[in-house]
C-alpha cells in the first residue's frame, strides 16, 4: 500500500489526541490558536515566525481551529509517511520473507509501518505536543524527508522537503539543520564541499524569516534558562536513561500520565536498544543507504547537545554569556529528534530480519509495540488534551483593539505569562492576548520553574521593553489587600504611555482597585472576566 503509512500515521493521530478533535480550540502551555488571528509580526525573539503568519493566512479561508486540528493531524501524517520512506531506503538489504523476494513491496511493507508507527507514537512527540510545541513538530515530521532530499542532492529538492521546518520557525529549523547538513556533508560520492554549502544556502535563505528579525532584535538570553531548561529524569533510569528513550523534557507536567512506571520504561528502554542495535547493523550491509553515516553524526550530536545542558551546564552557561545566539541551545532535549529517526530505521531492520524469519503475522506485532509501551499517549494523553470555546467577550475585545486605526501597544495583565482558565478547564496555557491583536503586545516574558527538592528558577524577559515596564505592570496587579509596591500610580501611567501603551487588558482584577492604580485610564470594556481600558 502506497499510502499505507500516511494512513496509519493519521489513525495514530486520531487515537493520540482523541478529545482533542472536538470542536473548540485545544490549548496547552504554548499551543495557543486564537480565532481570527491577525497578520503581524511580534516584538523581541522571533519564536513564532513565520509560524504565527502562515496560521493567520490559513485562517483568513478556513476557520481557525479547523486549521489547529489539521495542522496537528497532519504532522502524525507527515511523519510516519516520512520515516517509512526512509526506511525503505534501507530495507533492500534485509527485505524478504517466506515466498518473498526481498526488496518487494510485500516484503518491505510491515517493517516501513513499524519505523512509521515508532516515529509517530514516541516519548519525544508526546511531550512536545503536551507541552504546546506543535512548531517544533512540523521539523520533526518532515525531518525524514529532508534527510532524504539531502542525501540525492539539489537544492530544489531540499527546499521543498524543509518546508514544514520552515513554517515551523527558528526552532524546527536548528533541529533540521542538525541533521541535514552533517547527511549532505557526509553522503558518498563526489563534490561533498558543494553539497553541503548548498545545503546550508538552503537552510540560511529558508530561515531568514526568523533570522532577519532576530538578527536586529535586542533581545538577551538569561544564562539561568541553562538550568531551567536542562533536560530530567523521567523515569528509573535518570536523566542519560529518559533522553535515550526520547524523553527527558524538563516541565514535569509534559510528561504522559504513567510515563515513569518501572514496567513501561524498561519496555521503552529495551526498544531502544533494539532500534539502536538495528541501525548499527545497517551500517555493516553492502548496501547501507548514503545518507547513514550522516545520520549517526545528527544522533550523536544531538544527544550531546542535550546532555550538555544536564551534565555541562557550565559550558553553556558561558557560551550563552559570551553571546546569546547560543539561547536555542538551552533546551537541548529538542535535539534528540534526529536520534528518534535512528531509532525509527532500526526498528524497521530489525522488523525486517523479524519478517524473513517469521510468519508474516507475527511480525506485523512490530507494528503495535510503540503503541504497547507508551500507551497512555492515547485519548489525548488520557484528557491532558482538549478543546474549549472562547468565552465571547474576548471576541468583542479583539474587535474593539484591532478596530482602533490608532498606533500603540496592549499590556496584558495580570503579570503572568501562564493561565490557568476555567473555560479552558484549569489547563495552563500562555496568554491568548499575545496572539489576538493586531498591534504588539507586551506581556510578562519571565519564566519561573520549579526543579526537584521545592527550589525555583526565573529566567528573566528577554526584551529590554518588558524589563523596562515589569516593575509597574506588576504594581498594577498586586492584590488588592497588598501596599502598593513600585512607582506612584500617576508615574505608572505616564511610564506605560511612555512606552508607547495605548491599551490595558486586565484579565480577573478587580476594577476599582486597578483603576485607582491607573488614574487616567477610560474603561472601553466591561466583561465578567476582561477589563479593557484605554489610556
Amino acid at each position: 500500500m502506497r499510502f499505507g503509512p500516511a494512513l496509519l500515521g493519521l489513525a495514530l493521530g486520531v487515537l493520540a489526541l482523541g478529545p482533542a478533535l472536538g470542536p473548540g480550540f485545544t490549548l496547552r502551555y504554548d499551543m495557543v490558536f486564537v480565532p481570527d488571528p491577525p497578520l503581524r509580526l511580534g516584538d523581541g525573539f522571533p519564536r513564532a515566525v513565520p509560524s504565527d503568519q502562515v496560521v493567520a493566512l490559513l485562517s483568513a479561508v478556513i476557520p481557525a481551529e479547523i486549521v489547529q486540528k489539521a495542522i496537528l493531524l497532519g504532522l502524525f501524517a507527515l511523519a510516519a509517511s516520512g520515516a517509512a520512506a526512509l526506511a525503505g531506503d534501507a530495507l533492500p538489504a534485509y527485505g524478504g520473507g517466506a515466498g518473498d523476494r526481498a526488496g518487494t513491496p510485500g516484503a518491505m511493507l510491515v517493517p516501513r509501518l513499524a519505523a512509521a508507527a515508532f516515529y509517530a507514537w514516541n516519548a519525544y512527540l508526546a511531550q512536545r505536543l503536551l507541552i504546546g510545541h506543535w512548531a517544533l513538530l512540523l521539523g520533526y515530521a518532515g525531518l525524514p524527508w529532508a534527510v532524504r532530499a539531502a542525501a540525492r542532492g539539489g537544492p530544489g529538492r531540499l527546499a521543498a522537503a524543509l518546508l514544514p521546518a520552515a513554517v515551523g520557525g527558528f526552532q524546527a529549523m536548528l533541529v533540521s539543520a542538525v541533521a541535514v547538513l552533517p547527511v549532505a556533508a557526509l553522503r558518498a560520492g563526489k563534490g561533498r564541499a558543494r553539497a553541503a554549502l548548498q545545503a546550508s544556502a538552503v537552510v540560511v535563505v529558508l530561515s531568514l524569516p526568523w533570522l532577519v528579525p532576530a538578527l536586529r532584535s535586542d533581545a538577551v538570553t538569561d544564562p539561568a534558562g541553562v538550568a531551567a531548561f536542562a533536560p530530567r529524569a523521567d523515569g528509573p533510569f535518570g536523566t542519560l536513561g529518559s533522553l535515550l528513550t526520547l524523553g527527558g523534557i524538563w516541565n514535569s507536567h509534559a510528561v504522559v500520565p504513567g510515563q515513569g512506571g518501572p514496567g513501561l520504561a524498561a519496555a521503552r528502554l529495551a526498544l531502544t536498544l533494539v532500534a539502536v542495535a538495528g541501525f548499527v547493523r545497517l551500517g555493516g550491509a553492502t548496501r547501507r543507504p548514503v545518507w547513514w553515516r550522516g545520520l549517526v553524526v545528527a544522533a550523536c550530536a544531538g544527544v550531546l547537545v542535550a546532555c550538555a545542558g544536564a551534565f555541562a551546564s557550565g559550558v553553556l552557561r558561558e557560551l550563552i554569556g559570551w553571546w546569546a545566539g547560543f539561547g536555542p541551545l538551552r533546551d537541548g532535549q529538542v535535539y534528540v529528534a534526529p536520534f528518534a529517526l535512528a531509532q525509527a530505521v532500526g526498528v524497521a531492520v530489525v522488523a525486517a530480519a523479524l519478517r524473513r524469519n517469521l510468519p508474516a503475522p507475527v511480525a506485523a506485532a512490530a507494528v503495535a509495540v510503540p503503541v504497547l509501551v507508551l500507551p497512555t499517549f492515547a485519548l489525548g494523553a488520557f484528557g491532558r488534551l482538549g478543546t474549549a470555546e472562547y468565552p465571547g467577550e474576548w471576541r468583542r475585545v479583539q474587535a474593539v483593539v484591532n478596530g482602533d486605526p490608532a498606533p500603540g501597544a496592549l499590556l496584558s495583565l495580570p503579570w503572568s505569562a501562564y493561565r490557568a482558565f476555567s473555560w479552558n478547564s484549569g489547563r495552563v496555557v500562555l496568554d491568548p492576548a499575545t496572539k489576538m491583536f493586531s498591534r504588539p503586545v507586551l506581556w510578562d516574558e519571565t519564566l519561573v520553574v520549579g526543579v526537584p527538592g521545592g527550589g525555583r528558577i526565573r529566567v528573566a524577559a528577554e526584551s529590554p521593553r518588558i524589563r523596562r515596564i515589569e516593575a509597574v505592570a506588576s504594581a498594577l496587579t498586586a492584590a488588592g489587600g497588598a501596599p502598593h509596591v513600585g512607582p506612584p500610580a500617576s508615574s505608572a501611567a505616564d511610564g506605560l504611555r511612555r512606552e508607547g501603551v495605548r491599551y490595558v487588558l486586565a484579565a480577573g482584577l478587580d476594577e476599582n482597585t486597578f483603576l485607582s492604580r491607573l488614574p487616567g485610564a477610560t474603561p472601553v470594556y466591561r466583561g465578567r472576566e476582561l477589563l479593557l481600558v484605554r489610556l
